[in-house]
Parts: C-alpha cells; sequence; structure tokens
C-alpha cells in the first residue's frame, strides 16, 4: 500500500467498533516478524530504538528517530506509528517541524507527549503542552491524508500521579485538535474507565508495566480503541539474549538453542 492507503486503513482501525493492538517494532526484522504473525499496524518505541543504539531512552535526536521509524515503515506495508517523545524541543515550531518529518518518511501517525526531560520540573505547562499540540495537529491535518497525531501525558511516568489532572490534560490535547489520546502508566482499570469516559477520542493504553498491564478483553470492555506495547517486545527479546549469553558464560553450555526458531524458519518471515 502507499502512504495514502496505509493511512485510510489506520484510520479505519480507529474507527471500527472493537479494540487493536499495535504492535512495536525496533527494526525492520522485527517489523516484518510482526507483520507476519497478522498484526494490522506498527509503532515506534523511543525507548527500543535507544537501546538499538546503545543509549537510554530521550538520548535519539530528532532525525535518527525519524530515519528509524522510515526503516520500519519501509519494511511492511502496513501502518506504522512513531513515538516522537516530546517532538525534540519545547516550542511549538518543534512539535510542527515534528510531525513534518514523521510524515515525509512515510509515516501514517506519530505521538507527542508533555514531558520536559528535565527532572527538575517534568512536565509542560498544561498551556504550554496544549498550544504545542495544536502546532502538530495543524501540520498534522494538513497533509491531504488522515495522519493520527497522538498526544500523551506523562503524568504517571514522570512521578505526577493525578488522574484528574491527566483527564484535564487530554481532554485539552483533544480540544487543540489530536487524533488518539493517550496516558502510559495508568494504574488500574477504574482509572482507564475514568480516562476512556472523560474523551470522545480513541484512547490508547501503553502495555508493558508488570502490575500495570491488563488483557485486550478488559481494556477493550473499559473502552480503550488502541493497545501499544512499548518497549515491552523489545525488551523480552533482550531477556531471552541476556538468558542465553549468561549460560553460555557461566556454564559453556548452549541449552538455549533447543528454543531457539531456526534460521531457515526466521528467514521466512523475512523474505515472505
Amino acid at each position: 500500500m502507499n502512504q495514502y492507503e496505509r493511512a485510510l486503513a489506520f484510520r479505519a482501525l480507529h474507527d471500527a467498533p472493537e479494540a487493536f493492538v499495535i504492535a512495536n517494532a525496533w527494526d525492520a526484522g522485527s517489523a516484518k516478524l510482526l507483520a507476519a504473525l497478522g498484526f494490522k499496524a506498527l509503532a515506534t518505541s523511543s525507548g527500543a530504538h535507544a537501546g538499538v543504539m546503545g543509549r537510554t531512552d530521550g538520548h535519539v535526536t530528532r532525525e535518527e528517530a525519524c530515519q528509524h521509524a522510515g526503516a520500519i515503515a519501509e519494511a511492511t506495508s502496513l501502518p506504522v506509528s512513531a513515538d516522537m517523545e516530546k517532538g525534540f524541543g519545547d516550542t511549538t515550531h518543534d512539535a510542527e517541524l515534528t510531525i513534518a518529518l514523521a510524515a515525509s518518511v512515510g509515516l501514517v501517525g506519530a505521538s507527542i507527549e508533555d514531558a520536559t526531560g528535565d527532572p527538575s520540573h517534568p512536565l509542560l505547562d498544561p498551556v504550554l503542552a496544549a498550544e504545542r499540540i495544536a502546532a502538530a495537529a495543524r501540520v498534522a491535518h494538513g497533509f491531504g491524508f488522515p495522519f493520527m497525531l497522538t498526544a500523551r501525558t506523562e503524568n504517571y511516568l514522570r512521578g505526577n500521579p493525578d488522574l484528574n489532572d491527566t483527564i484535564r490534560r487530554l481532554q485539552a490535547f483533544e480540544a487543540a485538535g489530536a487524533d488518539v489520546l493517550m496516558a502510559p502508566g495508568l494504574p488500574d482499570l477504574d482509572a482507564v474507565r475514568a480516562v476512556c469516559a472523560a474523551v470522545t477520542k480513541p484512547v490508547n493504553f501503553m502495555a508493558g508495566i508488570k502490575g500495570k498491564s491488563f488483557t485486550v478483553a478488559e481494556l477493550a470492555a473499559a473502552g480503550v480503541k488502541r493497545i501499544s506495547l512499548a518497549t515491552s517486545l523489545y525488551r523480552a527479546a533482550m531477556t531471552g539474549v541476556l538468558a542465553a549469553a549468561t549460560e553460555v558464560r557461566d556454564h559453556g553450555t548452549f541449552g538455549y538453542l533447543d528454543g531457539t526458531l531456526p534460521t531457515p524458519d526466521w528467514n521466512r518471515f523475512m523474505t515472505g
């Protein structure tokens, strides 16, 4: 599919009555694997991308993020939405530029968050945060295809677990033109229900936090439309690497091979 067709398919997933999982890839190979498994859309993960580059989350440039996301979009015909962190700057222009570049590499969606990256004041002022979403939305809605802008508030990940403030921020983002709303780290299904009931745009729930991840059926019943997996698939893969390499180092054995996907089977995912 071309970008326009991918965008229409992505919009249709959000308009359909059922919830869907958007799987987070970390490179072209994982994107092809997830597509072959039948996922209908893919997302990037800023944390997974940083890990691939030997860095921690928040230490990737806008250009690197766009190049990375573009490679994932090129690997399959699925719609791809990118985690664009805070837009790689605090200004409205940063948000606009990030969304423009995201579309230029073949993406049909992207997220902008309200985190500052500064532990002394971790969240942007709510007014500025909404202004940045409004600026991003003006760009996102001017492409001639339905680019899906996700606005996310980082309250629960940045030391401010305030449900009322979270809802106020999401409502402001909705009014500013966001297409999807997101509040990573919600602690329980009651909070998820409260968020979903407070807005009219689709809500993305971020699975991937132990004890704060729920089944697709539970999330759908709570009103969630889209479920992303954040860094969790990447972390699961790296957990397997850690276990295998530790076995070799500590025991000189290769038992991990018994549960490893054979190369011909892996190659079928890459070429199928």
